[in-house]
């Protein structure tokens, strides 16, 4: 038998609006205990683990920061379409195939939630929540309807369907909003109230007060420290997983004479110091804003490692946190500098989505081999063993931060105005530091003015003083390092080890 299209689209509709209640139902029911993730949270997190490295690169390439945004959205699309198919399936009596596609989600879901490392076999409960509010929908609303051909009997279905449509929009909305307020009191909500508590001690040998900054009185530069809230966040995990603070510990172990545990209170008691540092991600293109400059807080990890006792058979430090990412350096690069656990970010506890309580930092190391966020765990091994999250993704094995600099001011396009024109930008080069930026205007190069240096291994700021002549113009930015290296013009894309290249705007003066 056949139904008239107007029925069809509306149980379609219907088949979708359950899968939507049905995700709602999982999200609120992962609420109740902190170590379930919601059905879309595992489902993405197995996709980024399983993902070939082409089509990974393909995502950082064409949506940058927006990649797990788009990987949620393309998960919900395909339950919706899979729930609009059980709908129609539903409605034309196939009821076998319409609930065999239910089934299939759930027990997907269930695998994917299993398949993630330390998931208890009760982690599986919000997707199974999700599929049984599935079924029940469909089934009380269309499984019970017998397909007709169009007639009055028929339109009165279709009327009482519309109710129900309406009816279950109406939840829909309602089960959106309990989605965000449960989403805000489980991973803001929570976790933020254990991080408003923390007091962090006093470094023991802090470092002296930060300069006037230059940006405060030179538009469109970068603030010589980056705040918090505008620092650049990449991670492979869709939400920052919730951590108990109290019950958190830090385990090293592996090839090791006297493996530790440390609670976050054993951290704090710790010699703590602070550290000036530039952080940049291998995805970062030339002329890119995934950079940024922080003052953190930690304990020292060469410290750790040496109180550990690593084993002469060790030559990798492969740090992990409880999502399952992992991150390792050579055990040579603990070689004095400043390699840490942080606990502190300009002044604060690390806030959640930077890694709180605990994540490491290695100077002069792109953070896919080193800075592991929520870790959790510090594994002394060998490269010939285990590798981390991206290695074996295509990635290379060592990760050094390459020296780039990058002109803030103006951007690529902008017509400026006759008369003085001031160039802006940042500019840096890991453990060595910067000694001059030089910008070229049409070919012609010129040293920059330099901000304050903080350190070795943070960016300089730069600024030039132009007088603007009529035209187009080609402009571009190069460093030299503090040791007399100058900075490659080699083009490079990101993958497999990062960018490099000159930064070059084309602007217009009139």
């Amino acid at each position: 038998m056949s139904t008239d299209k107007a029925t069809r689209r509306q149980a379609f509709a219907l088949g979708a609006i359950a899968v939507a209640i049905g995700i709602f139902v999982g999200e609120i029911t992962s609420n109740f205990h902190s170590a379930w993730k919601t059905p879309v949270d595992s489902l993405g997190n197995w996709i980024i683990s399983v993902i070939p490295h082409f089509l990974e690169s393909l995502a950082i390439t064409l949506f940058r920061t927006h990649d797990k945004g788009f990987l949620v959205a393309t998960i919900l699309l395909v339950a919706l379409l899979l729930g609009g198919l059980a709908g129609d399936l539903l409605l034309q009596g196939k009821r076998k195939f319409a609930f065999a596609i239910v089934a299939l989600e759930t027990i997907f879901g269930a695998f994917t939630v299993l398949a993630r490392p330390h998931a208890g076999v009760t982690a599986i409960a919000p997707s199974l929540t999700s599929g049984l509010a599935i079924a029940m929908i469909l089934y009380f609303v269309l499984g019970r309807v017998k397909p007709k051909l169009p007639d009055a009997n028929s339109l009165t279905q279709v009327k009482s369907r519309r109710q129900v449509l309406k009816f279950a929009g109406g939840a829909s909305v309602l089960g959106g909003l309990m989605l965000l307020t449960g989403q805000n009191v489980k991973i803001h909500g929570l976790n933020l109230i254990k991080r408003l508590a923390v007091k962090l001690p006093t470094a023991t040998h802090p470092l002296p007060p930060l300069p006037v900054d230059p940006a405060l009185t030179i538009p469109g530069l970068s603030s010589l420290i980056t705040p918090n809230n505008q620092f650049y966040q990449i991670d492979t995990a869709i939400n920052a997983p919730i951590i108990d603070v109290d019950t958190w510990t830090l385990s090293i172990n592996g090839l090791v004479r006297n493996p530790i545990t440390l609670t976050y209170a054993d951290l704090l008691k710790r010699p703590l110091f602070e550290l000036d540092d530039t952080m940049s991600c291998v995805s970062n293109p030339v002329g890119g804003n995934l950079v940024g400059n922080a003052r953190w807080l930690g304990c020292r990890l060469d410290d750790l490692i040496r109180e550990v006792g690593p084993l002469s058979s060790a030559d990798q430090i492969l740090s992990s946190s409880g999502d399952g990412f992992g991150a390792g350096f050579p055990l040579n690069l603990l070689d004095g500098r400043d390699a840490m656990i942080a606990v502190g970010m300009n002044g604060q506890p690390l806030p959640i989505k930077h890694g709180f309580p605990a994540r490491v930092i290695v100077p002069g190391l792109y953070g896919y081999v080193s800075a592991t966020k929520w870790v959790t765990n510090i594994e002394l091994t060998r490269f010939d063993v285990k590798q981390g999250f991206w290695i074996s993704r295509g990635w290379s094995q060592l990760g050094p931060i390459k020296m780039e600099s990058r002109i803030d001011y103006p951007i690529d396009g902008t017509t400026i105005p006759a008369g003085k024109f001031r160039f802006a930008g940042v500019a840096w080069a890991p453990l060595s530091g910067i000694a001059s930026v030089q910008l070229g205007i049409n070919g012609l190069w010129k040293d920059a003015n330099l901000g304050p240096a903080l350190s070795g291994t943070t960016w300089r700021q730069w600024w030039f003083d132009w007088d603007t002549t009529a035209g187009n113009h080609l402009v571009e930015v190069r460093a030299v390092s503090a040791s007399g290296e100058l900075q490659t013009q080699a083009i490079a894309d990101v993958s497999p080890n990062g960018a490099s290249g000159w930064h070059t705007i084309h602007i217009r003066c009139k």
